[in-house]
């Protein structure tokens, strides 16, 4: 599973993922640490244990397609792109950093709205991650997925022959909105309780800018 950091619904689509693995079978997500189960390939802990483990593995990562080994895209590995509304991801990142000493102080989110928007956070430009990996959204074993779509209907846009779509519904209705809460996710929208008017038109236009060339209705919040 492959996001931009924070509140992707990373949590909960690696809880999905790994029901789908077990064929709905709970046990390993209520007995195992998820970090165990889906280990982050950029971590000092994350990378031994994908690299050693044997036969089929889950692993997650924030990191852009650029950082991915060459090798990656010459397997049979599947990925798996989730992608949520930047406004909203913008939002949590301001949040979220605030309230940690992990890195520099924003101390407000008009500071933070402009870093997120020239790409200088955690990760870079949200804009440069989303465009890098869906140049590979041809490709047979790469599926997209939308945050908004999971929230509001379970409703994916790929067909799920490759992906075991008979237990995809068990995965949704395990992981309720309950364990999704429990897990960090946050609510669709929330943007609009923090953009003044003037940031909302200058992120309308940022991302028509960044995003040209996309298909129509690409994002569904659009």
């Amino acid at each position: 599973t492959i996001t931009f950091p924070f509140h992707s619904g990373t949590n909960w689509l690696i809880e999905i993922v790994c029901l789908i693995q077990t064929k709905g079978d709970p046990n390993w997500i209520q007995t195992m640490p998820i970090w165990d189960r889906s280990p982050w390939l950029e971590t000092d802990i994350g990378y031994p244990a994908i690299v050693n483990k044997e036969g089929p593995r889950l692993m997650s990562s924030h990191l852009p397609i650029h950082l991915f080994s060459k090798s990656f895209f010459s397997s049979k590995a599947k990925a798996i792109y989730l992608i949520r509304n930047p406004r909203d991801i913008l939002v949590s990142g301001y949040f979220f950093w605030g309230n940690t000493n992990l890195v520099k102080n924003p101390g407000s989110l008009g500071t933070y709205f402009e870093w997120f928007l020239e790409g200088n956070v955690v990760f870079g430009s949200w804009f440069e991650h989303v465009r890098g990996w869906l140049s590979m959204r041809e490709w047979d074993n790469f599926l997209v997925l939308y945050y908004e779509d999971m929230k509001k209907t379970g409703l994916i846009r790929f067909p799920l022959n490759l992906w075991e779509s008979r237990f995809w519904q068990l995965g949704m209705e395990s992981t309720s909105i309950d364990r999704q809460t429990q897990t960090g996710e946050s609510t669709i929208g929330d943007w609009k309780n923090h953009f003044t008017v003037a940031q909302a038109e200058t992120f309308d236009k940022v991302f028509q800018e960044k995003m040209a060339g996309f298909p129509p209705r690409m994002f569904p919040w659009e």
